[in-house]
Formats: C-alpha cells, structure tokens, sequence
C-alpha cells in the first residue's frame, strides 16, 4: 500500500487484507446528469474522471485486480449520439491515461465482444494493451461490449467444439476448465463487487466469477462517488467473514 498517497489523517483499510480484485458496476451517469439538468453525455464525462481517481486509489492502496463494467451488450440499444460519445470518451480515456498507467506499473486489459467495436477504438485498446503488458503492478481490466449471458454462451459453444473434435473428454469438464474458456482467464474471481447508483442487481455482469464475492450496493451515483467511500466499503468488506459455504 503506497500510504504516501493518501492524508496523513485518513483511515485506511488493513493493508494485509486489501481485496485482491475489486469489480465495481459504474450506473448513474445519465441520472446524475438528469438531476443537473445537463446532457446525459455530460454525466460520462463526469464518470470518466471518477474512473481515474478510482483507478489510482486502487492502484495505491494495492488492489491486484480492478475490473470495470464500462459497457455492457446490452447498452448496443442506446441512442446511436450516446453511444458515439461513449466510445469518444472511452478512446480519449485511454489515451489521456496512458502515461498514467507506465507510471503506475499498471497493466491494461479488456474482455467482451470487443469485435463489436469500433476499429479505431479497438484499434487504441490493442495499443494499450501493448504498450503496458510488461507491467506487473494492477491488471486494470474494462469489461466492454460485454454480457455474462454471451460470455458463458461462449464458453458452452468452445467446450462443445472442443467434445466434438476429440480434444476432451466430458468427463473431464469441470469448474477449473470453465472459467479457463470464460474472458477472465487466468484472473481471479472478484473478491468485492461494487454497484452504484442504488440498484441492487448484477445487471449481467462476471455471472459466474461472483458465486462467492462480497456485493456492496451503494445510493450514490457513479460520478459522485468518492476514493473516501472506496475506502470505507474496503474497511466494511474487511470486517466481513467469508465462509465460501464452510461452517
């Protein structure tokens, strides 16, 4: 934990027991937008800058792991104008924020149906992902495009192929092999799942990778959210015993 980060008067979590990997669901932009009575555009601007200061205290209060949900399969159904500007902001973030994560140590990572993207903006998430995959400090992974539904639809349609072709056998599937054929390869399931905005759902989101996590729903909408009540979730989700179904 880079304690140096952060007021010398602020309470910080235990440092030993920091959840490895934090998902947070980012809702309320266009709420938060409605209610100042501005562009629902306005409130993804907002959000953007509340990314990077959630990034950055994840990153120093030694977070492995911080996935998230940025747009969904299901947000193809918005207004064309809204989704343009999503992907503008998105293309504009990881630009503006490069230098930010080779500061960092922070290595970029996506997952979804990002084929459904733009290319120039695949284009700059391939970019990203170059240019910081020699990092070892965070995994910042954006779920983009993406759909616990299609995802684990996926997965059935590979492991099916793979039956058929001889590859394996289907006694021989199971959970391990599963999340191996999920988008999160070879990350570990989330720990703490944050949502704002006051919805209490998942919204289609790591369907299978929260069996066991620790959901956290918060009142406040994505743009006013703080690294002060980051904090104090982390602090909560440390108080919490996690049992996995053992006694």
């Amino acid at each position: 934990m880079n304690s140096n980060a952060f007021p010398a008067d602020m309470i910080l979590p235990a440092p030993d027991e920091i959840p490895g990997h934090i998902a947070i669901i980012m809702d309320g932009n266009g709420r938060w937008a409605k209610k100042k009575l501005l562009n629902r555009v306005k409130g993804h601007e907002v959000g953007a800058g509340v990314v990077r200061t959630m990034v950055r205290t994840c990153s120093d209060l030694g977070v492995s792991y911080l996935t998230l949900y940025a747009f969904s399969t299901e947000n193809w159904n918005r207004p064309k104008m809204e989704i343009t500007a999503l992907m503008m902001i998105l293309k504009n973030f990881l630009k503006t924020e490069l230098q930010e994560m080779l500061d960092k140590n922070i290595r970029f990572q996506s997952i979804g149906q990002i084929e459904r993207l733009p290319e120039d903006v695949q284009q700059r998430l391939h970019e990203t992902v170059e240019k910081t995959k020699n990092n070892s400090g965070m995994v910042l992974n954006l779920a983009l495009s993406y759909g616990g539904r299609a995802e684990i639809t996926e997965m059935v349609k590979n492991i099916a192929l793979k039956v058929r072709n001889g590859k394996i056998d289907p006694d021989d599937i199971d959970s391990d092999l599963i999340s191996n054929c999920l988008y999160t390869k070879g990350l570990p399931d989330p720990d703490l799942m944050i949502r704002t905005s006051g919805e209490t759902r998942i919204s289609n989101f790591l369907l299978w990778q929260l069996a066991y996590s620790e959901l956290f729903f918060t009142n406040t909408l994505w743009p006013d959210f703080t690294r002060e009540e980051l904090i104090q979730i982390i602090i909560e989700f440390q108080g919490r015993e996690r049992r996995f179904g053992k006694v």
